[in-house]
């Protein structure tokens, strides 16, 4: 009996001869394929997808039949292929690689040397109190706002296209910045290690305008879109509502008070000093919603 489970395992080590770098190799692809399957779900690549199916039975079919023309054109077509997949989607393929290199022990690392250098409660505390404030202030008088807090990734190209006024957070400097009759209130204000650094900076609008509630305006769209290309917690009060709502992820969360916000803010910004506040009724994700 040991002789023939012997054989049995020597027959099956030689037919499959898995190693742990074998598992090791398997486990990694069946990742990437996960990715690859989610970047396709989430993106406009699923029309490529089955586009690219048809144009290669196509090529089967005519390579089979041997039609010599159509296949020397598919051939030369293909050949060019993987460089326009890159062109055409260069914005979802630079949103993929940014998002991984934000990953939770970087930002550990940047908020245990923030947490360091600022003597715990950070330069962002201050900033959430204020934002905070002026949210509420906001919300009462229906006054839009637009309130980036960047993180790991930098804002420069967004910070480019507004007015540098790095200054210390307060209520007031943020409810005259969008005030309605001053210069910079259309734009977003940009805060960075905790200072207002710029204001009336513009927004990207979001890579999946379509399916965005048809109700919501500009600030929440570009709010969304802002928080698909990068790590940013975005702000956004409602000029129509006043409802105050957070950005994070390339979703939406709704119907904050000045109490949540501040508890969901300190959750996500400063992690070591709160931890995130679970969602509760009232904050929903979506693509519902009022005008901005």
């Amino acid at each position: 009996m040991n002789d023939l489970i012997y054989n049995i395992r020597s027959y099956i080590s030689s037919v499959f001869p898995i190693t742990i770098i074998d598992i090791i190799d398997i486990g990694v692809l069946a990742y990437l394929i996960y990715w690859g399957i989610k970047f396709v779900r989430e993106t406009r690549a699923g029309g490529l997808i089955r586009g690219i199916v048809i144009l290669a039975a196509a090529y089967f079919i005519a390579a089979f039949a041997d039609m010599k023309a159509i296949t020397f054109i598919m051939n030369n077509l293909f050949n060019a292929g993987v460089i326009a997949v890159l062109i055409l989607f260069q914005p979802e393929l630079r949103r993929t690689l940014e998002k991984m290199g934000h990953s939770k022990l970087s930002k550990m690392a940047v908020f245990q040397n923030l947490s360091e250098k600022e003597d715990g409660q950070g330069a962002y505390a201050a900033s959430i109190e204020a934002v905070c404030d002026a949210c509420e202030d906001l919300s009462s008088t229906t006054t839009g706002a637009l309130i980036v807090f960047e993180q790991e990734s930098k804002l420069g190209e967004q910070i480019a296209t507004g007015t540098i006024i790095n200054a210390a957070p307060s209520k007031e400097l943020l409810s005259n910045i969008f005030y309605p009759k001053t210069p910079l209130h259309d734009g977003a204000v940009i805060i960075r290690d905790g200072h207002v650094y710029a204001a009336g900076c513009f927004l990207p609008n979001s890579q999946k305008e379509e399916s965005i509630n048809k109700s919501l305006g500009s600030r929440h769209r570009a709010a969304i879109g802002m928080s698909e290309i990068s790590d940013a917690i975005i702000v956004v009060v409602s000029e129509e509502t006043g409802t105050i709502s957070v950005a994070e992820n390339g979703e939406l969360k709704r119907g904050f008070t000045r109490d949540s916000l501040k508890k969901h803010l300190r959750g996500v910004l400063i992690p070591e000093r709160g931890a995130k506040v679970p969602e509760k009724k009232g904050i929903f994700k979506g693509k519902g919603g009022n005008k901005a």
